[in-house]
């Protein structure tokens, strides 16, 4: 992946990690400012003031932002925090207005990820144009489509670039709004080295309680800030009222966080080198079980070739399945765990078992 700038060197005095703070909806100059006021006087200036102008909601009728109006209201940020601010964009015209008003930095949504040409028009819009974007991801766990939203801003030569983690949904897990699922910012993380990842527990938890742990979990997993929703008097916000917190809550929060040193910006000690030498050690094991188990698929599939075999045969998959599963579990791995190691190692027993199929059938020919 091409190189980019990371949030130090988007010329606008930031860090990580980076804690963004804002409403869920500028609603007023009144309540942009009180928000203001309560964060100076907490002592809680974050490093990037954030503001929904632009409301995407499911059914009409609900509040949808204050429109560009809001974007003047911001100037009352820039005069008594003194620090740069951040709107969500939609589309072209979005875009226009928020660079007319000299907005810093710019973020996607997640419900315009989800829809290439929305992105395209985005990217179209800020060809040529040089300020930082953050791209939340897709409301699907779909890596590929987050990945895609990215590239396409650094296509038109937007090389500040951060994404944001903001869950995705998931019908049955009632515990979040939206669920963590922690593999995929991970995953983002690994496939664009040096993408920084910017955690919104706000969006993931949906309600005040919570945020805390989900926090603390994204700085456990090395992500490389938060986004928090804050509002002076969140019960009465005109949006996401339950996920909000006050100035004093993002405090004792952000106090409370114990902010994790990225091992890439220091030297392991001895015992950490250690550790990871007798993984290293274990994994080359794993690998030469997996090669030998996969030596002896080879001849099972050889076999029922002669035998004129299905490969795949219903009963010994199950039986596999529950006992293997119940051996790990009796070793402590979740049964979610051995499920998934399970289906991926047979999936591959019997691609290499067709493809020797194909292939003895293309020798006859």
């Amino acid at each position: 992946m091409k190189p980019h700038k990371q949030i130090k060197d988007w010329g606008l005095g930031l860090t990580t990690p980076l804690i963004i703070a804002g409403p869920c909806s500028a609603e007023t100059p009144e309540q942009i400012e009180q928000i203001c006021k309560e964060m100076k006087e907490e002592n809680i200036v974050p490093q990037l003031f954030r503001a929904g102008i632009w409301k995407p909601r499911t059914r009409p009728g609900s509040f949808e932002g204050v429109g560009e109006e809001g974007l003047r209201w911001l100037e009352i940020v820039r005069h008594h925090l003194n620090i740069p601010v951040t709107v969500e964009v939609g589309n072209a015209a979005h875009v226009e207005l928020a660079l007319k008003h000299k907005v810093d930095v710019l973020w996607i949504g997640a419900r315009t990820t989800v829809n290439p040409f929305a992105v395209q028009e985005i990217a179209e819009a800020l060809r040529g144009v040089d300020v930082p974007v953050m791209i939340k991801n897709p409301m699907n766990p779909d890596l590929e489509l987050w990945m895609g939203a990215l590239e396409r801003m650094y296509a038109v030569g937007i090389d500040k670039l951060a994404a944001i983690h903001r869950g995705f949904s998931d019908a049955y897990d009632k515990r979040y709004r939206n669920k963590p699922n922690w593999s995929m910012p991970i995953h983002l993380k690994r496939e664009w080295t040096g993408m920084e990842v910017i955690n919104d527990p706000s969006h993931i938890v949906g309600r005040r309680d919570g945020l805390l742990e989900v926090a603390q979990s994204a700085m456990n997993f090395g992500l490389d800030g938060l986004m928090i929703e804050t509002h002076h008097d969140p019960d009465k916000a005109w949006s996401d009222a339950k996920q909000q917190v006050t100035p004093a809550r993002l405090k004792e929060m952000i106090d409370s966080i114990d902010f994790k040193q990225p091992l890439e910006n220091m030297k392991p000690d001895e015992r950490l080198q250690d550790l990871r030498r007798a993984v290293d050690h274990l994994d080359d094991q794993l690998l030469d079980i997996l090669q030998e188990r996969f030596a002896v698929i080879d001849q099972i599939g050889a076999h029922k070739r002669e035998h004129h075999l299905t490969v795949f045969q219903s009963d010994r998959w199950k039986e596999v399945m529950d006992s293997r599963t119940q051996k790990g579990i009796k070793k402590h791995l979740s049964e979610k765990f051995m499920k998934e190691l399970l289906y991926c190692i047979h999936e591959e027993s019997v691609k290499r078992q067709e493809k020797q199929l194909r292939e003895a059938e293309a020798v006859k020919k």
